[in-house]
């Protein structure tokens, strides 16, 4: 049956929660079994089931081919606890199902769970409030990866729209508090993080209290050559034992400390250390409350959608804090050398390396602080993915840091106009896509002719280098080369002062002229 994605959105787990249960229900083979000479009509076996969804799982683009049989036994179980299937006789309620023919069957109604308006963590009031005064504190024009070295605004006041340069004057650079740098810091990264998931607002799958400036600032600026986190403060770092064991996995053979004498096995008490480790923190590197944007991205993970997804996931690691960030890139790190590492050996006598770096650190990376159904499918579906692409996903994005100097310079330049000698400030709307667009194109088609005249001006080029760059421009730009020189005397006139040079003399002597009578 073929899969829909459950595009982002609030409450993307319960929304998949309730598409696996349709899709079960509605594909599931029903036959006739019999048990003890008796024969029971519409059901199926455990193993049946196991099967049949294990496969659907695994060809869901939603979930992965990284689904495990053991994973679909532990959603069965929760299928039974959940009362989406039942016993020949009608019991649920418990998570008793193994891997055998027991036989079950579908309740004659499916309970669908309900998807709440709003997320409990926080009330839609106070959220409004928190939204509205970042829009009205940070009005921006339409941004794109690419954001204009000098962007245009339409600048109005209160009621009055402002329409002479006259009524501006210029109050000296502006001074940008710490409170200015951080809002410009936080509110360019949301602003970019909404336009990539393509929602309405950000307020259904973040709370933006949860948004800490100071983490996205840290986190693009404290970054060793490799591009990991560098942490001012050593007790947040991992610990010391920790760092040794995780660096002798991922260079394995090669081990640099050889004060320590290996044994047969010692391999996998080394990984077994590491895992313990990140199975013990007290809440998942992604942090409890970034949980349901971390799942939201999961929409995004299609093979179309690649490379929207790498840069969502970039942003929103930038929202962690910088000990999570570290410890994720370090552990992104590891896992993917060994899972490469041909000369790994076998950890897991029943799995091999990748599946077992996926399902031993999924739940560290990813979890809900409240247990939810599809959980362990979910972080599965991402640590995948995260394995596949850490070096782009985990990487300083250099537009964002460019959109928020760029602002920052925009702002720096106070615009106040002065009417009875009370200076009144002005605020910036945001235009539409449209006039973007076509500010945009002509703000880069004054920047092209700007280009063609100071090639023009240039008193150090000499004639023939002059020439060159107005053909290689003319090739270019044919329109505005036309427009500068719509005829070619026009174009002559531009060397007509330039000094000729006089053709050599070739022939020095006067020539001789034959007869040719005979």
């Amino acid at each position: 049956m073929e899969s829909r994605i459950i595009t982002p959105g609030p409450y993307r787990a319960t929304k998949l929660w309730n598409e696996v249960t349709k899709f079960f229900r509605a594909g599931m083979p029903l036959k006739k079994h019999r048990v003890h000479f008796k024969l029971y009509a519409n059901c199926f076996t455990a193993s049946e089931a196991i099967d049949w969804l294990h496969h659907l799982l695994k060809s869901n683009s939603n979930f992965g081919a990284e689904v495990t049989r053991q994973q679909t036994i532990q959603l069965l179980r929760k299928f039974l606890k959940n009362h989406v299937i039942e016993d020949l006789k009608g019991r649920w309620g418990s998570e008793d199902l193994d891997d055998n023919n027991a036989l079950y069957r579908f309740p004659s109604t499916s309970p669908v769970k309900p998807v709440p308006n709003r997320h409990p963590l926080w009330k839609r009031s106070s959220l409004e409030n928190v939204f509205k005064e970042r829009e009205n504190l940070f009005k921006l024009p339409h941004f794109s990866r690419r954001t204009p070295k000098k962007p245009d605004f339409k600048v109005e006041q209160e009621n009055d729209v402002c329409e002479t340069e006259e009524d501006f004057v210029n109050d000296g650079p502006k001074e940008l508090s710490k409170k200015d740098i951080e809002e410009i810091w936080g509110n360019i990264t949301l602003i970019h993080l909404q336009k990539i998931l393509a929602l309405p607002s950000l307020e259904e799958v973040l709370n933006p209290a949860q948004i800490n400036p100071n983490h996205i600032m840290y986190n693009m600026t404290h970054t060793s050559k490799h591009g990991v986190v560098v942490l001012e403060e050593k007790t947040d770092d991992l610990p010391h034992w920790v760092l040794s064991a995780m660096k002798c996995l991922a260079n394995w053979p090669r081990n640099n400390d050889m004060s320590q004498a290996t044994y047969v096995g010692f391999e996998r008490d080394v990984f077994r250390t590491v895992a313990d480790y990140f199975l013990g923190l007290p809440e998942p590197l992604l942090t409890f409350e970034y949980y349901e944007l971390f799942v939201n991205i999961l929409g995004l993970l299609q093979p179309h959608l690649e490379r929207v997804a790498i840069e969502a996931l970039q942003l929103c690691c930038l929202l962690l804090p910088p000990a999570n960030r570290r410890k994720l890139q370090l552990l992104m790190r590891m896992i993917s050398r060994m899972s490469q590492n041909v000369d790994m050996p076998r950890l897991h006598d029943a799995m091999g390396t990748r599946s077992l770096m996926i399902q031993t650190f999924s739940r560290c990376v990813l979890c809900c602080a409240e247990e939810v159904d599809l959980d362990e499918l979910l972080a599965t579906r991402l640590v995948s993915f995260l394995l596949d692409h850490h070096q782009d996903v985990l990487q300083v994005p250099c537009y964002l840091q460019t959109a928020v100097l760029d602002h920052m310079q925009y702002l720096r330049r106070a615009h106040v106009k002065v009417a009875d000698g009370v200076p009144a400030y002005y605020f910036c709307k945001q235009i539409s896509k449209q006039e973007f667009e076509a500010q945009r194109l002509t703000t880069s088609q004054a920047a092209i002719e700007e280009l063609l005249e100071n090639i023009i001006k240039d008193r150090n080029l000499s004639v023939k280098d002059k020439k060159k760059k107005l053909r290689q421009f003319q090739k270019e730009y044919p329109e505005i080369y036309r427009s500068r020189f719509p005829t070619t005397e026009s174009e002559a006139k531009l060397f007509e002062h330039k000094p000729t040079i006089k053709q050599p003399m070739l022939v020095l002597k006067k020539p001789k002229f034959h007869s040719i009578r005979y």
